[in-house]
């Protein structure tokens, strides 16, 4: 018999096998640097590094004549001290639109910030190691990022998205005859998500014996890898109860049994699935608005803070380890709710 899969440990296991593949088309001196973040980095943060850092020596290939000569598996450690911050900046410039097999790439602000730290991440190590002389990314500014606004599913959107996915009434003719399968298992899926205000990755990895509806809650496995508890509502509870009667009556495919959510192919349904049919019904409600499963989870996130004003409750609630990443996503309702307060004082009576 097929051993059962664990979701977590098999995307874990999953990231590691694509690192290995990443690090052969790298210098082979960054093997040192990825065995000496392993233990304060989990296998999907080390493989973004990878991925990133594979960037800036494609780059380096492509566009410098010294660099060009060499082979990127041939690079010796010795060449991040002849980087100097005019290549760096180079690099930052070049991001902005480049092109790979066939296709062009565009980073906005956020994707060049992230690239920066991740170089930087990586030529601080050598450098605190005293393995090189020189520190080039640490030389160059961080992007200045302005505030994005949130995109979140107003309340009126959230109970027409929950109609349609209960009754399809919108959907085309195709889309009905799939709805008929999913209905019971869609609208669970998207109450819970609406409900707790989980990942998308979070949701996927969910198995049966992880919800608990004697005490209203779910376990669940955190960006980062630790385990969490979050509590759901009346509204989950009976989406979830009803999902489950139905779900007594599937028979998983081998390995996938423990698995919460399935597809329509009886397996553990997967982040790009959930991804499509949050896009689907969606676009029913709003077409205005890109929504995403992320999005879901700030709708949540927006109404715990508009409901209890309480933003440590809210970066508790949705996991984040520092509640300055809360405060930073919900800056603009904190300053409305300051507003109020002003508002809300009188002085002195009207005559």
């Amino acid at each position: 018999m097929e051993k059962k899969i664990n979701y977590h440990d098999e995307q874990n296991k999953i990231n590691i096998q694509r690192m290995r593949e990443v690090l052969a088309t790298l210098p082979p001196f960054c093997k040192q640097f990825f065995r000496g973040i392993e233990n304060q980095t989990s296998a999907r943060t080390r493989l973004a590094y990878a991925y990133d850092i594979r960037l800036f020596f494609e780059f380096l290939h492509e566009k410098n004549a010294v660099c060009a000569k060499t082979e990127i598996t041939d690079y010796p450690l010795s060449l991040l001290d002849q980087i100097d911050r005019e290549d760096v900046e180079e690099y930052m410039e070049y991001l902005s639109l480049y092109e790979r097999d066939g296709q062009e790439i565009t980073n906005d602000e956020r994707g060049k910030a992230r690239k920066l730290a991740s170089l930087r991440s990586f030529y601080n190590y050598y450098f605190t190691s005293e393995l090189i002389t020189t520190n080039a990314p640490s030389l160059v500014p961080m992007p200045k990022l302005h505030q994005k606004e949130i995109i979140r599913l107003d309340p009126n959107e959230v109970a027409k998205l929950l109609d349609q996915v209960e009754e399809g009434t919108a959907l085309t003719e195709k889309q009905r005859d799939f709805h008929k399968k999913t209905r019971v298992r869609d609208l669970a899926l998207l109450t819970l998500l609406l409900g707790t205000g989980i990942r998308v990755s979070e949701c996927v990895g969910l198995d049966l014996n992880d919800v608990d509806f004697d005490n209203l809650r779910i376990k669940i496995r955190r960006k980062g890898g630790y385990e969490d508890v979050v509590y759901f509502g009346d509204e989950v509870e009976n989406a979830l109860m009803d999902y489950l009667k139905e779900r007594s009556h599937i028979l998983p495919v081998s390995g996938h049994e423990d698995a919460l959510f399935l597809s329509l192919q009886n397996r553990r349904i997967t982040v790009r699935s959930v991804e499509k049919l949050v896009k689907k019904y969606a676009s029913l409600v709003t077409s205005l608005k890109k929504i995403t499963p992320h999005k879901l989870r700030s709708t949540f996130g927006t109404n715990l803070y508009q409901e209890t004003g309480d933003i440590y409750l809210v970066a508790d609630v949705l996991g984040h380890k520092d509640v300055n990443t809360t405060r930073k996503h919900y800056a603009a309702m904190q300053d409305q709710n300051k507003r109020k307060a002003a508002k809300a004082i009188r002085l002195r009576e009207d005559d």
